[in-house]
């Protein structure tokens, strides 16, 4: 296994099952196992899943409880982010950048390449132009107009080791690693230019922009949110701890999903960015790449490899022990096995409507005295 700038301890995953695990709010409701352990980078496209763990991954999540590998390339150099655009991704890797056409996801294939000073380590696009973390090579610019030739049309220094990146208009957002969250012109592609930064975060490892706000993964144990309007005076104005070191982030409906490598998945409100809170978590150690489409979360995972698919169920959830669970109760009830009995007696339906006689893990609805209730039921 390989990292760049750190190691990590292994743990056992036997006969390809996830373990329990700590949580609240959040759920797994899918893996699919892989035989690289390095999942670092996650991006979505319709109804594939695309995983850079060494190789390029390409997963079906059409029925997220069930995703499933149909192709992989592993002529990359060792891939380290992914950033999908029409009918190419493009992958960070050793050598640089690579190309590779998924018109058809089940056979994808490298069509092009760009070489890179150091190791390119995150990737994002847009424009027509792949913008490439390249480590301590910097910001890379490249042109993506024959994405059979890739090319090199400029760069930026940074003061350390260029990791995430993510777009922001004629911007680039990077995070820097030990020099926090540095801010670059693109306005004239050839010719990049840092125009603002803020220290705040003292290991920016993975970044997200929403509006005004830029989400940066701090691995010295926070999630830092950054105030970009102005791009040449970015400056924090929250922070929301987060335990076992952020890696990546990502945004969806007004949360912010972070990985961490010790502390799994955390999910973050943004509502008021001046003070996010944490609302949800699923602790399953290793967690690196992240992306969100809808209700689910594809992590991949660092060590025990894989995609895992989560989803955040709801807040204010309340567990009960006996049969005495409330009839009013603003989100999901959640049962102990002790409850799980006290249920059979009343009409109980799976999500695809269908009578369930003896409830398992997971959701289900429950009709009782003219109601119908969400219920989840674990342990």
């Amino acid at each position: 296994m390989r990292a760049p700038f750190f190691a990590f301890g292994m743990v056992l995953l036997l006969a390809g099952i996830a373990p329990a695990a700590d949580s609240l709010n959040v759920r797994l409701v899918g893996y699919e196992d892989t035989p690289s352990p390095d999942g670092y980078s996650v991006a979505l496209s319709g109804d594939y899943a695309y995983i850079a763990d060494g190789v390029l991954r390409v997963i079906s999540v059409a029925d997220p409880a069930h995703p499933s590998e149909v192709a992989h390339v592993d002529s990359i150099d060792y891939a380290w982010a992914v950033a999908v655009a029409g009918d190419y991704a493009c992958v960070a890797a050793d050598i640089g950048l690579k190309v590779v056409s998924v018109a058809d996801p089940a056979h994808p294939v490298v069509v092009g390449q760009c070489d890179a000073p150091e190791i390119a380590v995150g990737v994002a696009v847009g424009g027509g132009y792949a913008h490439l973390a390249d480590a301590s090579g910097g910001l890379r610019v490249i042109s993506l107009a024959d994405a059979a030739h890739p090319v090199e049309v400029g760069h930026c220094d940074t003061k350390h080791l260029a990791y995430g990146v993510a777009l922001a208009g004629t911007h680039v957002l990077v995070a820097d690693c030990d020099s926090g969250l540095r801010i670059i012109s693109v306005a004239d592609p050839a010719h990049p230019v840092e125009v603002g930064h803020c220290d705040a975060p003292a290991l920016a490892y993975g970044v997200a922009l929403n509006g005004e706000y830029a989400f940066v993964a701090d691995y010295s144990y926070s999630m830092r949110v950054i105030l970009v309007a102005d791009p040449t005076q970015p400056v924090e104005v929250g922070q929301c701890h987060v335990p076992g070191g952020a890696y990546g982030v990502a945004l969806n409906g007004g949360y912010a999903y972070v990985s961490a490598d010790a502390g799994g998945l955390r999910v973050v409100s943004i509502a008021d960015p001046a003070h996010p809170a944490e609302v949800g978590y699923y602790e399953q150690p290793f967690a690196h790449g992240v992306c969100v489409l809808g209700d689910y979360a594809y992590v991949g995972m660092d060590a025990v490899g894989g995609l895992w698919v989560f989803q955040l169920y709801g807040q204010g959830v309340q567990e009960v022990t006996n049969d005495d669970w409330p009839v009013v109760n603003a989100g999901p009830t959640v049962l102990s096995e002790a409850s799980v009995q006290s249920i059979a007696s009343k009409v109980v339906f799976d999500a695809m409507g269908r009578r369930v006689v003896k409830p398992k893990p997971g959701v289900c609805f429950v009709r009782d005295a003219g109601r119908t209730r969400n219920v989840v039921v674990y342990r």
